[in-house]
């Protein structure tokens, strides 16, 4: 145990500031964390003093790597409401975000996957830098790449976002500034510099930010998108993975030869899952979003590749989960539909001032 905060949450200058604390574990998201975010954000919304809010995380490696996987798992497992609880504050943690009514900057300098992509892809500013490592790779382990990734993925140009929720495909920086999904660069030197000149400018000009964002950037680099995108658009397009494996199959290039030992080693379920996820979320706003993404979570937790996917990656490590089914072709649709099914009264997705049924 430690007595280190998980969090740190302070006001300096105009800027509300906050520090993810957990390096050793990447940082990733634990139930507290999400409540004490919401509770920081909520206060700072109020203060007229605070105009800005900047979030990084702690050490070198990751902004934040997830959600605590383990202790969902668990969760289903013993068939409590545990895994629910995190999910639906998460989520709530996720709206807020994207509704913020002030700057909100993420400097994502570091593995930002999962959980780690609901706190950053979602608030106004997205600060990329050497280390940035974006991923959504939930059907690596059984799941779908919830924290709204059927809302902004779908919106992402052509079918990268596609492309990134089936395959779990890893971007850095040039990739990130060049999809959107980073709206500013930032060499990794030079990142504690542009938090201390927030900190210290004088934000009630509304393009103060914008310019020091702007004075601090640098050239990411080139975006290997420029060579991909036509393979990407041609082969992930469609609402049928078989199509998409097959077109991906009959190539002939050694990038789609790549992609297709990758889509191999997900799970068919979460493959067909995640697809549905996306294509239903283009049309979504963000709340309706939310709550399929609380419906398809609960929904995976009912199955076993999320078991299966867990414990081949993070308990056992042996990376050879046994899917199953294990082919795209006996995966039950009907089971797919059913996913998005309402939850009963008392477990579907509220918002931050709501309550059960309203």
């Amino acid at each position: 145990m430690t007595d280190e905060p998980e969090i740190i949450a302070r006001k300096v200058g105009q800027v509300g500031r906050i520090t993810l604390n957990r390096p050793r574990a990447l940082n990733a998201l634990t139930h507290g964390m999400c409540l004490d975010m919401i509770a920081a954000l909520e206060a700072w919304r109020a203060d007229d003093a605070v105009r800005a809010v900047v979030v990084d995380g702690a050490g070198e490696k990751g902004f934040c790597a997830g959600g605590d996987i383990l202790q969902l798992h668990n969760s289903g497992k013993a068939g409590d409401d545990r895994a629910w609880l995190f999910w639906r504050d998460e989520y709530r943690l996720n709206t807020l975000i994207h509704d913020y009514p002030k700057p909100y900057v993420a400097m994502i300098d570091g593995i930002t996957m999962g959980g780690g992509v609901g706190i950053s892809v979602h608030g106004s500013h997205r600060v990329a830098g050497d280390r940035t490592v974006f991923a959504m790779p939930e059907t690596g382990i059984g799941f779908h790449p919830d924290v709204g990734g059927a809302y902004f993925l779908p919106r992402l140009a052509g079918e990268i976002g596609t492309w990134m929720g089936l395959t779990g495909a890893r971007l850095k920086a040039p990739d990130c500034v060049a999809a959107g999904l980073a709206t500013h660069y930032c060499p990794s030197s030079r990142t504690e510099a542009l938090i201390a000149a927030l900190e210290q400018a004088d934000l009630a000009d509304e393009d103060a930010l914008e310019v020091l964002l702007e004075e601090f950037s640098g050239d990411p680099g080139d975006s290997e998108l420029a060579h991909t995108r036509g393979l990407i658009d041609a082969a992930f397009a469609g609402d049928s993975v078989e199509d998409i494996a097959a077109r991906i199959g009959q190539a002939g290039d050694s990038w789609s030869a790549k992609q297709a030992k990758v889509l191999a080693t997900k799970s068919p379920t979460s493959l067909k899952l995640t697809l549905a996820c996306l294509r239903k979320g283009a049309d979504l706003g963000f709340r309706d979003v939310m709550r399929q993404d609380l419906r398809v979570s609960c929904r995976c937790l009912e199955g076993r590749d999320f078991y299966e996917g867990v414990r081949a990656v993070i308990i056992d490590k042996d990376n050879a989960p046994a899917w199953s089914p294990a082919r795209l072709a006996d995966v039950d649709d009907t089971a797919i539909a059913g996913a998005f099914a309402p939850l009963d009264d008392d477990h579907e997705m509220t918002f931050l001032g709501e309550t059960a049924g309203a």
